[in-house]
């Protein structure tokens, strides 16, 4: 093989650039949950890094991306054997797409492939904060990586019923990744039940600075995301690059419109919240669009968005951090998108697929129709199976924390600490004696904050 170092060295470089998203995912997340309950949220992407890092090199990638002999079970899942974390005489093999070579090695395939069923993995853990056992995520996780993720990606990215049957298109994730991890948080949430004092009391975002610089790591690291898969850099990659920023600011300005409109103000938050909605759209469709229906399709994401997660309040359901109202419900937007507005002036793989351009460009409803049938699909699957795995966690080791933990806060139940000292440093007498200045009986009797009141 003749390594083709530029479109190995943007692979590799895309690769760090996924990784970092989910550190960037845990600042969102924890800048937007409660300040006693940070450091658990934090904590279970931190873990996804660590637990589906190890699953993925061990039979994650050969059932994703292996191919069987049989040509049947092929459409299901991928080889049991062909890249397990045992062999090694794939080290010097050239990834193929469309049975043309890419210059770019297997393993650099494989690293890039894991850091995407990283953060799915982790995407889910925002719907859940504040209550979720640690060791009761750890083995959703697992299960719902290995019975969800691995398929799933096996039938849209590597050979499966959903690309090579139905001929749905997915560039980046919008239903392997997005629509996947959100349609696993609704069936989570549901068996897992409302967080005390949901809805009534205030649950407002404790650290609104961390959710912006989530939000922009998030960004910054999306290009890695989408432009990467391409694999190879071309024509295609540069589209998808420009996408995902134009699709991105449009999904700010969408999301803070409505709240213009309907909430008098707009909010950093909102806006936070509004680029991540963008990012998720433009995800399925960055390489098959031009970049004008990208700013469209970012517009209806971020205002969509911005109405959707108001649903779980007339629905019933605490999805903490709204991953159902961005991530699902973008997913479908960004995913459907493709029948509208795919083009072969942008990528005429789409021809090599076997899939159809878009209804505006003449193409008809035809892909349209393959683009719902596959989000409908990986919906019902994920859901149903990411509820079953809840139910048996619940009913074996425990799903939930318990009461006086919520209460308390869960960083310090689960995991001995706590994300702020809010007491003064012990014998210090504080700022006023450090001066020389004995403090007053009123300065004396204060005491430090509760945690229980702190978040």
């Amino acid at each position: 093989m003749e390594i083709n170092t530029g479109n190995t060295a943007w692979l590799l470089l895309s690769s760090a650039l996924v990784l970092l998203m989910t550190p960037g995912l845990a600042l969102f997340y924890g800048g937007l949950n409660r300040s006693k309950g940070v450091l658990n949220m934090m904590m279970m992407s931190f873990s996804a890094i660590g637990l589906i890092s190890v699953l993925w090199v061990i039979y994650g990638f050969s059932l994703a991306f292996g191919t069987n002999g049989n040509a049947g079970l092929n459409n299901i899942i991928g080889s049991f054997t062909q890249y397990l974390g045992t062999e090694t005489d794939f080290i010097g093999e050239e990834w193929l797409f469309l049975g043309a070579g890419t210059g770019i090695p297997t393993y650099v395939v494989l690293a890039f492939q894991m850091m995407f069923a990283i953060i799915t993995v982790a995407l889910i853990s925002g719907a859940v904060s504040d209550r979720l056992k640690f060791a009761g995520w750890l083995v959703f996780a697992f299960g719902w990586f290995t019975l969800v993720y691995v398929p799933v990606a096996h039938w849209v990215w590597g050979g499966g019923f959903i690309g090579a049957k139905i001929k749905a298109l997915d560039f980046a994730g919008g239903t392997a990744v997005h629509i996947n991890a959100g349609a696993a948080a609704l069936g989570l949430v549901l068996i897992l039940g409302k967080r005390i004092g949901w809805p009534k009391e205030s649950f407002k975002p404790h650290n609104v600075p961390f959710v912006m610089l989530g939000a922009g790591l998030l960004w910054f690291g999306w290009f890695g995301f989408n432009a990467g898969s391409e694999l190879t850099v071309d024509t295609t990659t540069a589209a998808a690059f420009i996408n995902t920023q134009v699709a991105t600011a449009a999904g700010v300005l969408g999301w803070i419109i409505v709240e213009w409109i309907r909430d008098g103000k707009p909010t950093l938050v909102g806006a936070s919240s509004g680029a991540v909605a963008g990012l998720v759209a433009i995800t399925p469709a960055c390489g098959f669009i031009a970049p004008m229906p990208a700013v469209l399709l970012g517009i209806i994401a971020g205002a969509v968005c911005a109405w959707a997660v108001s649903l779980k309040y007339k629905l019933g359901f605490d999805d903490s951090l709204d991953v159902v109202g961005v991530h699902f419900v973008a997913g479908w937007i960004g995913s459907l998108s493709i029948g509208f507005f795919a083009t072969l002036q942008v990528n005429s793989a789409i021809e090599g697929l076997g899939a159809s351009e878009g209804l505006f460009y003449g193409g008809g409803v035809t892909q349209l129709g393959r683009q719902a049938l596959a989000s409908g699909i990986v919906s019902v699957y994920s859901f149903a199976i990411a509820a079953v795995l809840a139910l048996a966690i619940k009913f074996t080791i425990g799903l939930r924390t318990t009461s006086e933990a919520e209460v308390d806060g869960i960083d310090v139940a689960e995991h001995a600490e706590s994300g702020y000292d809010l007491s003064p440093a012990a014998g210090s007498g504080g700022a006023f004696a450090q001066a020389g200045i004995a403090p007053s009986a009123n300065t004396a009797a204060q005491k430090p904050v509760s945690e229980k009141v702190a978040g």
